[in-house]
């Protein structure tokens, strides 16, 4: 991998990592188009560039991280739950369901189902959660279920997330919100994980390439982030779901 592949996955891997359009067909296409070979090499810098999206979102939402909201991270290591129990339980059979054509169809079931659930959205709902600091125990767990589809490679864990928390009557900010703060959890850990199983490839990594990742991929993630949230202020989600299905038929046309 060169500075210019570096530079690319990177701004791919800080735009997509918090959007509801899944990261994997993204990466799959990106690779695909730079030349990139998979390799253990290859998995190593996708450890170190998201693990600068989660230092992206750790800035954004500094404040959260005290003891003051420690009522908030309950809620949040709840919702993280289910989502690490079974992706470790079935962490080989969710190897095996990867493939373009799974990546494809899920970008296509998900951008249908953010459609219909904003047909139903009512933002006037009397009872919807607005402030993440409010969400309930109750619904943190519901958005944590709703995470574990997130599994299925092409299903987006802010999409399955977001979907989630508006089901579970969250009002739109406070569910990309609870989204955000849940990713640092989730992928602490996986990203934990990988890191011991790719430790040894650090080793021989030419530390230019990834430390140009790691900028890029964390620059790019912070204002990502901070856009997402002013475009929720005005929009909707439906932009997303026809994205969602639009790539998902050039997935399965192209590959």
């Amino acid at each position: 991998m060169d500075y210019f592949q570096s530079i690319i996955i990177g701004i791919i891997e800080g735009f997509t990592e918090f959007l509801p359009i899944s990261s994997t067909g993204h990466m799959i296409v990106a690779e695909k188009f730079l030349g990139v070979a998979q390799s253990d090499l290859t998995k190593a810098f996708d450890v170190i560039i998201q693990f600068a999206a989660i230092l992206a979102v750790m800035l954004v939402y500094r404040e959260k991280l005290s003891l003051r909201h420690l009522e908030l991270w309950k809620k949040l290591i709840l919702a993280f739950l289910p989502l690490g129990i079974v992706g470790f339980i079935f962490r080989h059979q969710i190897k095996a369901l990867f493939s373009v054509e799974v990546v494809a169809w899920m970008f296509i079931i998900g951008g249908v189902i953010f459609l219909i659930v904003e047909y139903f959205y009512d933002e006037e709902y009397p009872h919807r959660v607005r402030d993440v600091e409010k969400v309930s125990y109750r619904q943190a767990l519901a958005i944590g279920i709703a995470q574990v589809f997130a599994l299925i490679p092409g299903t987006s864990r802010a999409g399955a997330t977001i979907i989630g928390g508006l089901l579970a009557g969250l009002d739109r900010k406070a569910s990309a919100e609870f989204s955000f703060l849940l990713a640092i959890p989730v992928m602490a850990a996986v990203s934990g994980f990988d890191l011991l199983k790719h430790y040894h490839e650090f080793a021989q990594a030419d530390w230019g390439v990834y430390l140009a990742g790691f900028v890029t991929a964390f620059a790019v993630a912070w204002i990502t982030i901070k856009l997402f949230l002013a475009f929720l202020s005005r929009f909707t989600f439906v932009p997303f779901g026809i994205y969602r299905i639009l790539f998902g038929a050039f997935l399965l046309w192209y590959f």
